[in-house]
C-alpha cells in the first residue's frame, strides 16, 4: 500500500538529515524546521511549500492549514507525493536520496503546490486556486493552470520557464524538461485546443507542443521542438516543425508495455503497489 511505502521514505529522509546535521551543524534550525519538527512527509510538504508560497497577506500558517487538511482528508494526494518524488529518485542523476528533491528541487515543488490547486479548482475554490497559481508562477517559474490534468510519477527536471495550459492533459510517468510550453496555437477556442501528452513521454528543454495534438506512448520530443502534429507512440521526434528521426519496432514495444502493466495492475491491486 502506498501509505507504507510513504511511511517508508519518510523513514529514509529522516535517516538522511540526521547525516546530514552532523556533517552540516551550521544548517541545524533549517533542517529542524523543515524535516525533523514534522511527524510525515506530507506535512513536512506542507510547511516548505507554505514557506515558498506565503506573502505578507497570507502567512505561512494559513497556507500549511490549507495544504495539511487536504493531505489529511485525502490520500490519494500521498499517492502522486509518492509516484513523483520516486520519478525524481529514478530518472534524476542527480537526486541520490529523497531528501534532496524534498528541499530543494522547485519542480517537485512546482508540481506539488498544482496539485493542491487542481483540488482546489475542482472544488470550485477558483479564486484560491488562481492565487496559488500565481504564486506558483512567480516563486517557481513555472506557470500551470489549476485546470489541467497532470497524472503521477511527473518529473519537472530543472522546470524554469515551464508553461502548461488550461486543457492540456498529461498522463503517468512523464519527463518534462525546462522552458517547455504545452499550449495553444492561437487558432483554436474552447476546451479542446491544447496537447494531450500519453504515458512514458520525455519532452526535450525549450520544446514547443501546441495545439490539440496528442503525443503517443513514450515518444521522444527533441530539445528545442516546435510540434504542432500528432506524434505516434515510440518514435524520436526533433526539428521545426518537428519531424520523426528513430521509429522502433511499435508492436513489439506494445506488447512489452501491455505485459508490464498488467504486471504493474497486479500489483497495486493485490498488495505490494503504492
Amino acid at each position: 500500500m502506498y501509505c507504507l511505502k510513504i511511511s517508508k521514505i519518510w523513514r529514509k529522509i529522516l535517516d538522511k538529515t540526521d547525516l546530514l546535521l552532523k556533517k552540516e551543524p551550521i544548517l541545524s534550525n533549517f533542517y529542524y524546521s523543515t524535516i525533523l519538527q514534522h511527524n510525515s512527509l506530507s506535512s513536512s510538504l506542507s510547511y516548505i511549500l507554505a514557506k515558498q508560497l506565503s506573502t505578507s497577506m497570507i502567512p505561512d500558517k494559513t497556507l500549511q492549514d490549507i495544504f495539511n487538511h487536504v493531505y489529511d482528508d485525502h490520500d490519494y494526494m500521498l499517492k502522486y507525493i509518492v509516484r513523483d518524488i520516486e520519478a525524481i529518485v529514478e530518472r534524476d542523476p542527480a537526486a541520490n536520496n529523497y531528501l534532496t528533491p524534498l528541499l530543494y528541487f522547485k519542480g517537485f515543488h512546482a508540481l506539488e503546490a498544482y496539485r493542491i490547486s487542481h483540488y482546489l479548482w475542482n472544488i470550485n475554490k477558483k479564486s484560491l486556486s488562481q492565487y496559488l497559481q500565481n504564486r506558483i508562477s512567480l516563486k517557481f517559474s513555472v506557470d500551470i493552470h489549476p485546470a489541467a490534468y497532470i497524472g503521477s510519477g511527473v518529473m519537472l527536471d530543472h522546470a524554469h520557464g515551464i508553461v502548461i495550459g488550461e486543457n492540456v492533459s498529461i498522463d503517468d510517468d512523464v519527463s518534462i524538461f525546462h522552458s517547455v510550453t504545452l499550449g495553444g496555437t492561437g487558432k483554436d477556442l474552447g476546451k479542446n485546443r491544447h496537447p494531450t501528452i500519453r504515458k512514458g513521454v520525455i519532452i526535450g528543454a525549450g520544446a514547443k507542443i501546441l495545439g490539440n495534438i496528442e503525443i503517443g506512448l513514450k515518444a521522444k520530443i527533441g530539445a528545442g521542438s516546435v510540434v504542432l502534429k500528432n506524434v505516434p507512440s515510440y518514435v524520436t521526434v526533433v526539428g521545426i516543425p518537428a519531424k520523426i528521426v528513430n521509429d522502433i519496432d511499435n508492436t513489439k514495444q506494445f506488447f512489452l508495455d501491455q505485459k508490464n502493466n498488467l504486471s504493474y495492475l497486479n500489483t497495486f491491486q493485490y498488495g505490494d503497489g503504492i
